[in-house]
């Protein structure tokens, strides 16, 4: 099974930010066997052709964009197209994030056509759901995000569909003013998408308020594939800590397990910042 691992920077980083940011990545990664973990970064896409040409090709990090238009090219002032996107690197784009949802109108069914274009393309969709505190506190939070992916996801083929990978980000949980969720919180909603799209998508991740301290806890709940982060990763040490926790190890400096030493004898491990997304 792939454990997808990731983050939007959202509007945040200089492109030269966003060069040494993947610069340290990628050598980070050169100590770090991979395994079934895939990384995937979504900078701001003033940066993304900038972070793809110092990717240099290198296959290990999936880049994407934070938006994309539906339509191919035409007079649509301020956007960019998912063939633009895939222009300046990109091989994943993210979909109807809450915040584009409450700030700049988009609507299933913008986020249904945005998929099916992404789709069309060739390029990843990853399509984000979730919702408000006042839906989990009346005990909706199953069936409100299933009938949002219903409803972006209509149409769709099987073989479109294993293409797809699905972010459950509760609105009341990301965010600076967010709070985490407790494990007895994600265990309905990753049930109930898993009952409509387990094994039919590529992947079923979480997002909202992950942090070093948490992300294990996250990841064994059944059903989650993988983390969508925010803060936690903005910093490339964040981020590889998450990677590290992902496979299980903590390295050190030297590119040596912290649960190991260059010999092989047991050390102490490290322990999580408790960064919030």
């Amino acid at each position: 099974m792939t454990v997808w691992i990731g983050t939007s920077w959202k509007m945040n980083k200089s492109i030269a930010e966003a060069r040494r940011y993947t610069a340290d990545l990628l050598a980070g990664l050169n100590d770090r066997p991979l395994g079934d973990i895939q990384p995937f970064v979504i900078p701001p896409a003033t940066a993304l052709a900038a972070v793809a040409e110092a990717a240099a090709g290198d296959s290990r990090v999936i880049l994407g964009v934070q938006n994309a238009h539906w339509e191919d090219a035409g007079a649509w002032t301020g956007e960019i197209s998912v063939p633009q996107a895939a222009d300046a690197g990109a091989r994943l784009v993210e979909i109807g994030h809450s915040e584009r949802r409450e700030h700049f109108g988009e609507t299933d069914e913008t986020v249904r056509l945005k998929v099916a274009s992404t789709l069309r393309h060739g390029l990843i969709p990853l399509l984000c759901v979730g919702e408000p505190a006042e839906v989990l506190q009346a005990g909706g939070s199953a069936s409100f995000i299933t009938a949002q992916a219903e409803r972006a996801l209509a149409g769709l083929s099987e073989d479109q569909l294993a293409r797809v990978l699905i972010a459950y980000e509760p609105i009341w949980a990301i965010g600076s003013a967010g709070r985490p969720a407790e494990p007895e919180e994600l265990h309905e909603p990753f049930a109930a998408l898993a009952r409509n799209y387990g094994g039919r998508v590529a992947g079923l991740l979480f997002g909202g308020s992950v942090s070093h301290d948490n992300a294990a806890a996250l990841l064994g709940i059944q059903h989650v594939d993988g983390l969508f982060v925010g803060r936690a990763a903005w910093q490339v040490e964040g981020y590889l800590r998450l990677l590290d926790i992902a496979s299980g190890q903590t390295w050190q400096s030297t590119g040596t397990p912290a649960g190991t030493t260059a010999q092989g004898t047991t050390t102490t491990q490290q322990q999580g910042s408790g960064e919030p997304l």
